[in-house]
């Protein structure tokens, strides 16, 4: 029977709480978008919907932070702040692009999810089916999100890129701080 290093769960709980908060922050920029600037009823309705996911995801987190007395990234801030703004950014350019932010965050989110399932112990039982659970979903999201118009044909390739590589820096240091 594995058994599982407290601290390490500590991390894994505390930037799943951020990767999930970070998530529901990136739609409210794309909503805000939609809200204001870009008329696409069709995409607003599609990303509420995916939204709520993601609050079922992250009020996990939040209370499995308050069960076990886990401190959140100090970062939450900043991370509030730049899903807003790569949110918002993304649909202004366009429904491909808005897609897009979603494929690739949920493509770091599958290998990121797929690694702690690997890690996690029989002794953290619920935790390990909530993430399956939770990565199904967001795979769910990427797949939505191609059918949806993503793409990472010409420019949409260097945004797929910016936004995994600030992805994967955000769950390093997450993890950590």
């Amino acid at each position: 029977m594995k058994k599982n290093n407290p601290k390490q769960i500590e991390e894994f709980i505390r930037v799943d709480h951020a990767g999930e908060r970070g998530a529901i922050k990136i739609y409210e920029g794309q909503l805000l978008a939609l809200s204001t600037l870009v008329q696409n009823e069709d995409l607003k309705k599609t990303i509420k919907n995916m939204k709520k996911h993601e609050e079922v995801h992250c009020n996990f987190f939040e209370n499995e932070i308050k069960r076990r007395d886990i401190k959140p990234t100090k970062l939450l801030p900043l991370w509030d702040l730049l899903g807003i703004g790569i949110g918002f950014g993304s649909t202004i350019l366009g429904k491909k692009a808005a897609m897009l932010c979603t494929a690739s965050v949920e493509e770091v989110i599958d290998v990121h999810y797929q690694n702690q399932i690997d890690q996690i112990g029989s002794d953290e039982k619920d935790l390990k089916n909530k993430i399956i659970k939770f990565r199904e979903d967001e795979l769910h999201h990427k797949d939505i999100a191609y059918n949806e118009g993503a793409s990472k044909k010409g420019f949409y390739s260097v945004l797929d890129k910016v936004i995994k590589t600030g992805s994967k820096l955000a769950i390093k240091i997450s993890e950590k701080i």
